[in-house]
């Protein structure tokens, strides 16, 4: 491990004696991309000079101790090699974690797809609510949001909701969140007082580039039409709605939030980028059984993940047995301690699915 981290090392100070040259200054493409390799790199050098750092303090301490006659300068020194072995303890696995292989998607802005599934109008009405929640919880980290499409179904709710979040690292943080979620609560439109069980299915997908993704557009069909829904004059009557048929897969995408028909058009096919980026991560991951062993239910649409219980004001995550009783806040957007906890027991499973094979 410490042969890479010294690798690294000096690798991260070829990039800064490289970024200084005058002839890749002038070359922006270069620049850009060592620029990139440097930041990549920076948090587990600063980390590893951090390891670095403390081995020397404890080598200083324990050489005080051999050497040093006076009671007060022996103390210290013993309270130093004390603090620096603890903070060593921390360092290191701090830097094992780090030396985890990164998904090439995390820093990736994500498109999000939520549908209501079993429960009516109940599931519709929780599907905008989830739709609030991402939005709260992208303002927290000032991220933006692009809205594509939303079918609504007249009584507050979403049958449909498709939007992208523009952020560094959205998909780090918001890949986990694919899957059923299932809420258990008395619906407005029950007179008895019921508590009912309806669903709401969430996918997160990375924004593909085109050079991710290659699409023959003689295989794409577009139908115009007018938009409906909430949106000012010219969406509701003009033709600038998009339809995006994808012959090969069957897949059809609705895009009607801009005014611009050439806007939408573009989106439906972001969008389309997306889904069949998503189907080929999918492959590879069934193809792997080995790293599905160290993956904490991302990517399965079909996979129940979470359960939102009102009566009790509970959220509990299925996959990592995370109970909170603070059902108000995440609903406001408060996620951190949800997405902490899911990407710690995601990097454990990587150790200990590393540790297995090694």
């Amino acid at each position: 491990m410490f042969d890479k981290l010294e690798d690294l090392l000096i690798r991260y100070q070829e990039i800064q004696n490289e970024l200084s040259e005058p002839t890749v200054i002038n070359d922006q493409v270069r620049f850009r991309k060592l620029m990139k390799e440097q930041n990549d790199l920076s948090e587990i050098v600063d980390k590893y000079i951090e390891y670095k750092d403390t081995k020397k303090n404890i080598e200083d301490s324990l050489l005080m101790l051999e050497e040093e006659s006076d009671a007060e300068l022996r103390e210290l020194a013993k309270e130093e090699l004390s603090t620096s072995k603890a903070n060593l303890e921390v360092i290191e696995k701090e830097l094992t974690i780090l030396l985890l292989p990164k998904d090439p998607n995390d820093e990736k802005n994500v498109i999000v797809e939520i549908r209501a599934g079993a429960g009516g109008d109940e599931a519709a009405l929780f599907a905008a609510e989830l739709f609030r929640m991402y939005t709260k919880y992208a303002e927290t980290m000032r991220w933006k949001i692009d809205t594509m499409n939303v079918n609504e179904n007249g009584i507050g709710g979403c049958k449909e909701v498709i939007f992208m979040i523009n952020g560094q690292g959205a998909y780090s943080k918001l890949k986990y969140e694919s899957g059923v979620h299932r809420v258990q609560r008395i619906p407005v439109t029950e007179s008895g007082g019921r508590i009912h069980t309806s669903t709401v299915t969430v996918a997160i997908m990375p924004e593909a580039e085109e050079v991710d993704v290659y699409i023959d557009m003689n295989d794409c069909k577009f139908d115009v039409f007018r938009s409906s829904g909430n949106g000012g004059q010219c969406v509701n009557t003009t033709d600038s709605a998009v339809r995006l048929t994808h012959i090969p897969t069957g897949i059809v995408i609705s895009c009607q939030d801009e005014k611009s028909q050439l806007k939408n058009r573009d989106k439906a096919l972001k969008v389309l980028r997306s889904r069949l980026y998503e189907l080929e991560l999918q492959k590879a991951h069934d193809a792997e059984a080995a790293a599905r062993k160290s993956q904490v239910g991302t990517g399965d649409r079909s996979e129940k993940i979470r359960t939102y219980n009102f009566p009790q004001g509970r959220c509990t995550d299925h996959r990592i047995k995370l109970t909170s009783h603070r059902l108000d806040d995440i609903m406001n957007g408060d996620l951190t301690e949800i997405i902490d906890s899911l990407t710690a027991a995601d990097q454990a499973a990587k150790l200990a699915n590393m540790n297995e094979s090694a």
